[in-house]
């Protein structure tokens, strides 16, 4: 299979379905805070808001195994190898079954020190915490999700990843209004809602990826030595790096609160910018992901080379459309979002940065798309440790003399600094799927 199968439709194909689901995940959160609204109370509000903080924030540390699937078993897609397709998912789904039961086990510890770390009212605190000794009994399946999304996109099933969002979320709305207003259970029907719809998401994923346990691995193929190490090697990488990264959006907030409320909240509001640039770019990216790595396990440079080239072209033009947009209705976006005529000024006053935000950042963006398909993650991480050297730099120096403006400057030499760094080792992705010598399989 050569080059040639690389198609714009293709990318699109993969793309697609994503953009769509990605579009269903801010709906959800928006009827979880409407349910829980109309007991007519803010206490309620705030403890699931600060529930689901909390547990979106433990889960986070596992998304490596999204990328990392997709990495590994688009390789072994690309070269043929239909037991280490089934295999990488099965490795994949212990882990997620073997983190989700710790965290199910250290629930009390982990619970206390959250609180520790953001203290509430004690009513919300109390409150809270019925939401989560409900929530965490789904944490297997919550991590498991991961591994089948990771899975679906690396053998090009993103419409599968698309109706288990939309049947997830579906349900997840329908138990709500049943739970919470129907039956009166008040924060615990909201997390009871989102525990079933994580459980019946798994079941659907179980069924949607049931060709991967129809392959009939052995013990031996599962727990092969060099398959293991590679794998936690790739899936370490990758964390260390999203940590990395998840601290320098830490001290932007951090730095932003410094800069006094209205920028705070400004700031807060022009953020859900970035958000909504990334659920719509994210397709692209995910494209390149499945594509690259199947051109690496065919050990094809030349494919490989048209799969970043394609899946590059439709996430410019797709930044290219978000900024267009940001600049003719980012006005109109912000009185949305907030009626306080201060923060609607402030947030107009930053605005040109959020114009400039997606076509600064779509580069480095699909190149961690080409990075995971590739499974460069030392290198992915590495760029990422000398990216963020240099904005805590352009933070000591520009946010002193330009203040909140600095801020955002510095947000913005971030993501250049992360596209040249991993723009220099591109090479390496080609080489590595240059032909073996001796058809050596890739590593």
């Amino acid at each position: 299979m050569g080059s040639a199968d690389i198609s714009h439709r293709r990318v699109l194909a993969i793309a697609a379905p994503i953009v769509i689901s990605n579009a269903t995940v801010p709906l959800l959160g928006a009827v979880d805070t409407g349910v829980v609204g109309q007991i007519g109370a803010a206490a309620p509000i705030g403890a699931v808001g600060i529930g689901a903080v909390i547990l979106a924030s433990v889960y986070w540390i596992f998304g490596f195994l999204r990328m990392g699937t997709t990495g590994l078993v688009a390789q072994a897609k690309g070269g043929g190898d239909s037991l280490e397709v089934a295999a990488g998912l099965m490795r994949a789904l212990i882990i997620a079954l073997g983190a989700g039961l710790t965290l199910i086990a250290l629930q009390v510890p982990l619970v206390w020190a959250a609180f520790q770390i953001a203290p509430a009212s004690a009513e919300v605190e109390s409150l809270a915490r019925q939401y989560l000794a409900v929530r965490i009994w789904g944490a297997p399946a919550t991590i498991s999700l991961y591994a089948f999304t990771g899975w679906l996109i690396a053998v090009e099933r993103t419409r599968a990843v698309l109706v288990l969002q939309v049947v997830m979320n579906g349900l997840n709305v329908g138990l709500d209004l049943l739970f919470v207003l129907g039956l009166g259970w008040g924060v615990a029907g909201v997390a009871a809602a989102t525990l079933i719809s994580e459980w019946s998401g798994v079941a659907l994923a179980l069924w949607l990826a049931r060709d991967a346990f129809r392959a009939g691995l052995s013990r031996a193929a599962l727990l092969a030595g060099a398959a293991l190490r590679q794998m936690a090697r790739v899936n370490t990488d990758i964390m260390i790096r999203s940590v990395i990264l998840q601290g320098s959006f830490t001290a932007f907030l951090f730095l932003g609160a410094g800069q006094g409320d209205v920028k705070l909240a400004a700031n807060q509001v022009l953020l859900q910018f970035l958000q909504i640039t990334a659920y719509a770019l994210d397709g692209f990216a995910f494209a390149a992901e499945s594509l690259v790595g199947q051109a690496v396990g065919a050990r094809n440079p030349a494919r490989l080379r048209r799969a970043a080239i394609v899946s590059s072209q439709w996430g410019v033009g797709g930044a290219l459309g978000l900024s267009i947009a940001f600049a003719l209705f980012g006005g109109a976006i912000i009185d949305l979002m907030t009626t306080a005529p201060e923060v609607r000024e402030g947030a107009r006053h930053y605005l040109p940065w959020l114009v400039a935000a997606p076509l600064i950042g779509i580069a480095s963006w699909m190149l961690d798309g080409i990075f995971i398909g590739a499974t460069l993650t030392r290198e992915m991480r590495n760029a990422m440790i000398v990216s963020v050297a240099v904005y805590a730099l352009a933070l000591f120096a520009l946010l002193p003399a330009l203040g909140n403006h600095g801020l955002w400057a510095a947000l913005m030499v971030l993501n250049l600094t992360r596209a040249l760094s991993m723009a220099r080792l591109y090479p390496r992705a080609e080489a590595k799927a240059a032909p073996a010598q001796g058809g050596a399989a890739p590593l």
